[in-house]
């Protein structure tokens, strides 16, 4: 069935034509993934279908009755807390719940009366109704949404005193709780660390009504689409699959329409040169021939019937960025020893040790509220940590991409922020802005009128030209688009400085991240591999932790004097076998030359010495 029917639509805003004579239909249950370039609309197209924006032409039809969830701008709850606020999605069920309670207690009333049956019909319905439409499991619900989105913390607390991120993940906890027919969701990976998208994947994999999304989480998309839309210049094309099909679809359509074109116009090559061939021997002819001027003639209007291929864009314009160190650091670039980090009570991590080495690409991952920009803003001498050492080694020159890039800039043009940092006239400082997609008059927009892609693309601006050879990235893949990510991914694997980020963007951290530090309750874990690598090796890590206390109630059988004896014979075999791996590994460590072979006979030795320390305390026992 047809849910949504876009007939011939047309925007424009400030007489800039965003899109025009745009038609396609929603069919239920479809789960669409929107694409497009950062201005291309999609946001627009979809603030249209939630009835959000007026059209300029065409119209719009929705399926009568159909229930619509956008999230858009947050209504401000002034005096309601945050499970207030979640609560409002059963508004129906609550008032229900209300008329249920208060006919009990009349019922209470009319014990001996003859109202008392009519009552209790009226009670049975609501009840009826209360029980169809899901009213006893609205707890359960609330608990799954807040759990996944990971805000049952921020639950109890006034819904005005968050940030403008905790208000986005609440915005979206209500959206999936209302549970609408067609649910409408732009960039709604974008406040959520890894566990929490991981989760949302999962529950809209599930969901039973129609789901369009806005996002530029690649392995997001595979999991949750299975039709994709593409907007770019102005139209509209529809993809039957995931996103990766997609790509390898569009590739395909691209070279198809590029040899069609080619093919066109070879053909029409030949028939200009026939005609011209015609005329020129009627022409020549004595007298003239009108047979040969007849025919020529006749070949031109072939020739002009012919609806002409448009030549495909295959070279879309994308940025130009080029990062390069000019300067080298020395070898150990970050390094933190025993960081400890307190706000009042709570101890936000405990002994912390990393460290970031010349050329590394670093990554510091973990759930939201777990550390990871407290530990940047350590790096960047922001705040200053209550126990330990935090470290930049020498020669290192910092570039910092931060997530909430210019929010604290007011009325400033774009060109006039650029030159703030890049010291060039004018003249270059627009050839520079077009290699980031800023053309003509567009360098002299305010820079709080941009979006969250367009600042981006201004502050990896900045960035290139500065001289840096250590780039700290903190989500730098929010708000772009795919194109402009994949762009940015290119020219950090080719930059020859060292990289740190911390980033919520699964296939950002494969594709460019071989050291992961996993912040996890208070501790960070270590792990030599890429994302998966990483998640796969802590899955196992607390899988055993949660086996511990259960192996901990087994009865431990009677420890005879032999059976010490001997088992504190194993543990000193071990220990010697340990110091003699040690031994070697040290040895390997003063001939190799190779940085990643020395970082991994480094944590061979830590593991090694972790795991001898052990078997020592476990001797100590025994004896």
């Amino acid at each position: 069935m047809i849910i949504c029917s876009i007939n011939h639509i047309a925007k424009s805003f400030g007489g800039n034509i965003i899109f025009k004579d745009l038609s396609f239909e929603v069919q239920e249950g479809s789960r669409i993934g929107l694409v497009g370039r950062n201005g291309g609309g999609k946001t627009t197209l979809l603030k249209l279908l939630a009835n959000q924006e007026t059209l300029d032409e065409g119209v719009i039809h929705w399926k009568k009755g159909l229930k619509i969830g956008y999230l858009a701008q947050i209504p401000d709850f002034k005096e309601l807390t945050v499970k207030e606020v979640l609560k409002t999605a059963f508004e129906q069920l609550t008032a229900t719940e209300t008329k249920l309670q208060q006919l009990e207690v009349e019922m209470g009333l009319e014990i001996a009366h003859k109202n008392l049956n009519r009552l209790m019909d009226q009670y049975g319905k609501l009840q009826d109704d209360f029980i169809l439409n899901g009213g006893y499991e609205m707890e359960a619900q609330l608990d799954r949404i807040a759990n996944g989105l990971n805000i049952t913390d921020l639950l109890e607390k006034g819904f005005s005193t968050l940030s403008g991120g905790e208000k986005t993940k609440v915005g979206l906890g209500l959206s999936l709780l209302r549970n609408p027919e067609l649910l409408l969701l732009d960039e709604p990976t974008n406040h959520l660390d890894l566990k929490a998208i991981e989760w949302l994947g999962s529950f809209l994999t599930e969901y039973k009504g129609t789901i369009i999304l806005i996002s530029h989480d690649r392995y997001f998309l595979d999991e949750v689409v299975t039709k994709v839309l593409e907007l770019e210049d102005g139209e509209i094309d529809l993809y039957h699959t995931n996103f990766s099909g997609y790509i390898k679809e569009k590739e395909e359509r691209l070279l198809r329409e590029f040899q069609e074109y080619q093919e066109q116009q070879r053909k029409i090559k030949k028939m200009k040169e026939a005609i011209k061939r015609l005329r020129d021997w009627a022409n020549r002819a004595t007298p003239p021939s009108a047979a040969l001027h007849k025919r020529a003639t006749n070949m031109q209007r072939a020739l002009d019937r012919i609806e002409k291929v448009d030549r495909p864009k295959i070279d879309v314009k994308k940025m130009a960025i080029d990062f390069e160190a000019n300067d080298r650091s020395g070898k150990d670039v970050i390094v933190l020893k025993d960081v400890t980090k307190r706000f009042g009570s709570r101890t936000l991590f405990d002994q912390v040790n990393m460290l970031v080495q010349y050329r590394d690409r670093t990554a510091i991952v973990g759930e939201n509220g777990t550390g990871k920009s407290t530990l940047l803003k350590m790096i960047l001498n922001e705040m200053v940590a209550d126990q330990g050492t935090v470290k930049v080694g020498s020669n290192v020159k910092v570039g910092y991409l931060s997530q909430h890039v210019f929010g604290d800039i007011g009325d400033e043009q774009l060109i006039d922020v650029f030159r703030s940092e890049v010291i060039v006239n004018e003249g270059e400082a627009r050839h520079i802005l077009a290699r980031f997609l800023f053309y003509g008059p567009a360098v002299f927009r305010k820079v709080n009128q941009l979006s969250g892609g367009e600042r981006m693309r201004l502050r990896l601006a900045q960035l290139m030209y500065q001289d840096i050879n250590l780039l700290i990235l903190d989500e730098p893949t929010n708000h772009l688009d795919i194109d402009s990510c994949e762009v940015l991914e290119e020219a950090l694997e080719q930059f020859n400085g060292t990289i740190l980020a911390v980033s919520h963007d699964r296939y950002f951290l494969n594709k460019l991240f071989q050291k992961i530090y996993w912040l996890q309750g208070g501790t960070v874990h270590y792990f030599d591999g890429n994302y998966d690598w990483a998640k796969g090796k802590l899955n196992v890590f607390e899988i055993k932790q949660a086996e511990k206390p259960a192996l901990n109630k087994i009865t431990p059988p009677k420890v005879t004097k032999e059976n010490k004896l001997r088992k504190a014979d194993d543990i000193e075999q071990k220990i010697e076998q340990l110091e003699l791996d040690i031994s070697n590994l040290k040895q390997r460590l003063e001939t190799e030359s190779e940085l990643e072979l020395l970082q991994r006979i480094y944590h061979e030795i830590e593991l090694r010495e972790n795991e001898r320390d052990q078997l020592y305390s476990q001797l100590d026992e025994v004896v």
